[in-house]
């Protein structure tokens, strides 16, 4: 117990330091709310590809992938490795045109650009408490994670362990802001990648080989290694639900988000996007297959018990030293994304929910004082409700993670519409926009009470194709849109000829259309050293994927006629 709590403890201080350095950092800056809540906006490549994967990589990714490959077994790598790797070209259609806006009108928070084009107070509040009310339930999967990693490995009362990283990420995320989040993100995405990788490589030569182990596993349980998956979980319009879901939902978080924002330079988001479906690829293979080994030797598991597959084996199979090693991955994983969870949710609360009330009161030369003190009382208060209520979820998690998971998504999805017509839309009204949201968000809580029928789809898709018509409606019937801010349509244009983007776009859903590859559906497959022969076809796409991003990525570049790089360190 001593080696584990050492390795642990060290880990952790190795955060603090680091989320103390980025303080340090950030006053050596310009102080101010950009400095704060998005490191003064210098991410450059490196550290704007380790923060976005590390955000968005969270206890979700280690324990939820692991039991859902338990439950489901391999079926539920590719929608994630290909779908979250496929979702990067949001990084491009949507983080350009956002990053730009966000440096000419100095933009901090999502909702805030949605104020800059349409100028209404209503529709500001709506979608902050929406993006608000549905991150919450995804924060509470952290707290959730680290309270079964630090029970099973370090044997930490539940509500102890998840209190205790709880309390970390609301320390350091008070003394640094975005810089020290982003700093931390580095040392947790490749701890998380290196325990993930040594874990399944302990676990499956524990269990005799992959070869052995999951062949022995194809012969007593072949639907793990089948579409649709074990209890038929994944079929065909769940699967290709979860590929659309990924790319209407992920870049709505807004701790990535606010990321678009915080980016040095627009070169930055074109490498994040061509890295992310190699990482995804890679990353996303080891808790999968760490889960669906979990049933050769801890069978029966049900419900939420089966989150707690991953942990288990670790202390199964690794020792003391493993099992320090993997509270370490564990918690980076998971204090990844709650850190920037609370820093983004602080900064709408601060700025959109309770900043433009003040600035009401104030005006002039006081607001701008105001928006200069990133420590205003306000700020750190909500960072620390945000954190206790997060935690208060987690006490008493009503589902497993990936069923929270699922439905925080959809909320979050409801406002991909009204954000795309935003940026792109000249049609585009307050009203719409809306009314777009609220009969979205009214669709996601009917199936959250089973009132509507899922025509074999996840809830998300029918919600957000119902909030993309009441949107077009309303521009339609209202003949024209807002007007928009001097010169929003040149800076937010991704600048390519039609024929191009119709290019593009056929080629992408390509993509898109060979992920759903129902041609292998039902069939039980070739393995290849204990791996099903398809996962290596989702690897390959993957692959492709990525070349294609170059290819797009450059084009983008070259006639956006911005190099995309400046002279400002990174931070």
């Amino acid at each position: 117990m001593f080696i584990k709590a050492a390795i642990v403890l060290g880990y952790l201080a190795a955060v603090i330091g680091i989320g103390i350095a980025g303080r340090r950092a950030g006053r050596r800056g310009p102080a101010g709310a950009e400095d704060f809540f998005l490191a003064g906006r210098t991410l450059g490549p490196l550290v704007l590809v380790a923060t976005m994967a590390a955000t968005n990589f969270s206890g979700f990714t280690v324990i939820g992938f692991s039991g859902a490959g338990y439950r489901l077994g391999f079926s539920f790598y590719p929608i994630m490795a290909f779908g979250t790797g496929f979702m990067a070209l949001t990084f491009v259609i949507v983080g350009i045109p956002v990053h730009r806006l966000g440096k000419r009108l100095g933009l901090i928070t999502p909702p805030e650009l949605l104020t800059a084009r349409h100028g209404s107070r209503p529709l500001t509040v709506l979608f902050a408490l929406a993006m608000a009310v549905f991150t919450l339930p995804y924060l509470a999967i952290q707290p959730m994670a680290a309270g079964y990693a630090l029970q099973a490995l370090l044997g930490i009362p539940y509500a102890l362990g998840a209190g205790l990283v709880t309390a970390l990420v609301l320390g350091y995320v008070l003394l640094g802001g975005m810089r020290s989040v982003a700093w931390t993100d580095v040392l947790q995405g490749f701890t998380m990648f290196a325990v993930l990788l040594v874990g399944f490589l302990v676990v499956a030569g524990g269990s005799g080989g992959p070869a052995a182990s999951y062949g022995q596993l194809y012969r007593e349980v072949p639907e793990l290694f089948m579409r649709p998956g074990a209890g038929g979980g994944l079929l065909l319009g769940v699967w290709a639900s979860y590929m659309l879901l990924w790319f209407l939902a992920d870049p709505m978080f807004p701790q990535l988000f606010q990321r678009f924002y915080a980016a040095r330079s627009e070169r930055s988001l074109v490498r994040t996007m061509i890295l992310y479906p190699i990482v995804t690829t890679i990353l996303f293979f080891f808790p999968v297959a760490i889960g669906v080994l979990g049933r050769l030797h801890f069978p029966g598991l049900e419900g939420k018990e089966t989150d707690t597959i991953l942990p288990l084996l670790m202390e199964r199979f690794g020792g003391s030293g493993l099992a320090a090693l993997a509270a370490a991955g564990l918690v980076a994983a998971i204090m990844s994304t709650m850190d920037s969870q609370l820093l983004t949710l602080g900064s709408i609360v601060e700025r959109d929910l309770f900043g433009r009330r003040r600035a009401g009161r104030a005006g002039g030369a006081a607001d701008a004082q105001a928006r200069r003190r990133p420590e205003l009382t306000t700020t750190r208060i909500a960072l620390a409700v945000l954190a206790v209520i997060g935690y208060l979820l987690a006490l008493k998690p009503p589902a497993t993670i990936l069923a929270i998971a699922t439905e925080t998504f959809a909320g979050l999805a409801v406002l991909f519409p009204a954000l795309v017509a935003a940026i792109y839309w000249p049609r585009a009204t307050a009203w719409g926009s809306f009314a777009s949201i609220a009969a979205g968000e009214l669709v996601v809580v009917l199936y959250h009470f089973k009132l509507l029928p899922t025509f074999g789809l996840l809830p998300a898709i029918p919600a957000t194709a119902l909030a993309a018509v009441v949107l077009l409606a309303a521009g339609f019937l209202a003949g024209k849109g807002d007007t928009r801010p001097v010169g929003w349509g040149d800076v937010a244009d991704i600048r390519m000829s039609l024929r191009e983007k119709i290019g593009w776009k056929l080629l992408f859903i390509a993509f898109l259309v060979l992920s759903i590859d129902w041609w292998r559906w039902g069939r039980l497959p070739v393995l290849l050293g204990g791996i099903p022969g398809w996962v290596a076809y989702f690897a390959a796409l993957g692959v492709l994927l990525a070349v294609a991003f170059v290819f797009f990525g450059r084009a983008v570049l070259a006639r956006s006629g911005v190099d995309g790089e400046s002279t400002s360190s990174d931070a």
